[in-house]
């Protein structure tokens, strides 16, 4: 049985570990009470810290960064710890900004991670849309990943990344096989943009996993700013009117915690 540790730092930021990596997705790790701008009018207060501080992180091998252009994927001591890492996956944007030898990877480009001693990761980007249709000229570029390894018994962990559900999160259920699902939710929106949501709500989370079905289904992303619309609580609401079969596949990380999840 694959070992696999995870631990829930904050918004959409987590470590994972698997046969001797450490892996972080989206680096944030700045104190609360700062103000981010995203671009055409739209900006946030960051209402609550990480869990662990990035002085406390231990050595990471690489960074999953979703994308680079919003403050509450990527901040500014995240952007320190990128420094730190020997490498950091990202869109192809994404990588063209950062340089420093970040690797672009466009939807469904599969690299590799490979140590001495560690079993080989394969890496496969993901489609994502942070938005509703024809908002990527607005909102930039955004990728998900999907991590295979020799021994895993349930499939793919899958980190979906900034998304709404559109026909490439379906098309993410139709070709992989998903064991452990990261999922960013939270229902984001902007008093400027009215009802339009730029990652998933929780109707949406709960209707992929039923696609999906994967054996363990994580939401991220929910909590810590003030555009963040759906917490705990609406998603809990959502999952109480779920099939048995569904609502059962959910777990909720305790923030800071590594916790053992079956692969």
């Amino acid at each position: 049985m694959s070992d696999l540790r995870l631990t829930h730092i904050g918004g959409p930021t987590a470590l994972i570990e698997t046969g001797g990596w450490r892996l972080l997705t989206d680096p944030t790790f700045d104190p609360p009470g700062q103000r981010y701008r995203f671009g055409w009018g739209t900006a946030s207060h960051k209402s609550a810290g990480p869990a662990l501080a990035a002085s406390d992180l231990p050595p990471i091998d690489a960074v999953l960064l979703s994308h680079d252009q919003h403050g509450d994927n990527l901040d500014r001591t995240g952007r320190d710890v990128l420094r730190t890492a020997p490498t950091v996956l990202t869109t192809p944007a994404g990588a063209r900004r950062l340089g420093r030898g970040a690797h672009g990877l466009a939807p469904w480009t599969v690299t590799r991670l490979h140590a001495p001693g560690r079993p080989t990761l394969t890496v496969t980007a993901t489609p994502a849309r942070h938005g509703p249709p024809l908002s990527r000229p607005l909102t930039g570029h955004v990728t998900g990943f999907a991590l295979t390894w020799e021994g895993q018994q349930h499939g793919a962990l899958w980190i979906s990344g900034d998304t709404v559900l559109y026909g490439g999160a379906r098309e993410v259920a139709r070709r992989l096989a998903v064991g452990t699902a990261l999922l960013h939710v939270g229902g984001v929106r902007f008093p400027i943009t009215g009802p339009v949501r730029y990652t998933m709500t929780a109707a949406q989370a709960v209707h992929l996993c039923r696609l999906l079905r994967p054996r363990t289904a994580i939401p991220v992303h929910y909590e810590g700013w003030h555009h963040f619309h759906e917490g705990r609580d609406a998603i809990e609401r959502e999952l109480a009117r779920a099939p048995a079969d569904v609502r059962d596949r959910f777990r909720w990380l305790p923030t800071g915690t590594a916790t053992d999840i079956t692969a």
